[in-house]
């Protein structure tokens, strides 16, 4: 299996943007959000045993997951939450970990949001990178993009580990609180040194 770098951040501190420059220069990005869209999209894997377990209710009329049903079921139920989990993260992990032995790229960025929160996606990872910016820039990202409120955004926040407890768990930290050029310098840069370690682990 490829040499694994588990990146993680809060909202808005620009995983996506971090995970398109490892993208462009030849590393295997695999994302957990993306398989997890994928495995309640029509036809997926998790959608028979979700509407085993919660009913018919929680499926559209397209056969997908109804997200905003469902988000409305966990939020505030944590017996609901991890019930939910419990059907999704064993297939997001499977998943994730057949994509990770099929990389060609010496070493693969694996893309969890929850990361720093999940002992199963860290015992994956042989390093930790967080992307980290100032919670005040967060807020305005998420707000520019998304078209939701401050207080939304402070209350997905609160159900995230703290900035501090992220930085606490990092192996490196990417600062992305100014430009792209700058996100990507220090990218490239990482680039060269994830290249060694997966030569010598190799």
């Amino acid at each position: 299996m490829a040499y694994v770098v588990g990146l993680t951040g809060g909202i808005g501190s620009g995983k996506s943007a971090a995970a398109q420059v490892f993208q462009g220069l030849g590393v295997m990005i695999v994302d957990a959000d993306a398989i997890a869209h994928a495995l309640t999209a029509p036809g997926g894997a998790a959608i028979e045993p979700i509407r085993a377990a919660f009913g018919g209710d929680y499926i559209n009329a397209e056969g997908a997951l109804d997200r905003a049903r469902m988000r409305d079921l966990v939020f505030g139920n944590e017996a609901k939450k991890r019930q939910l989990e419990s059907l999704l993260h064993p297939l997001i992990r499977q998943n994730a970990d057949a994509l990770i032995s099929a990389a060609s790229s010496a070493y693969a960025i694996l893309m969890v949001p929850l990361l720093v929160e999940s002992r199963a996606y860290r015992e994956r990872c042989q390093r930790v990178l967080v992307v980290d910016c100032p919670e005040a820039l967060q807020i305005a990202r998420v707000v520019a993009r998304s078209g939701i409120t401050k207080e939304q955004v402070r209350a997905i926040m609160a159900t995230q580990a703290t900035r501090a407890e992220r930085l606490a768990a990092a192996d490196d930290v990417i600062d992305n609180s100014g430009d792209h050029a700058a996100l990507r310098r220090q990218i490239e840069a990482l680039h060269v040194r994830y290249l060694q370690f997966a030569a010598a682990a190799a």
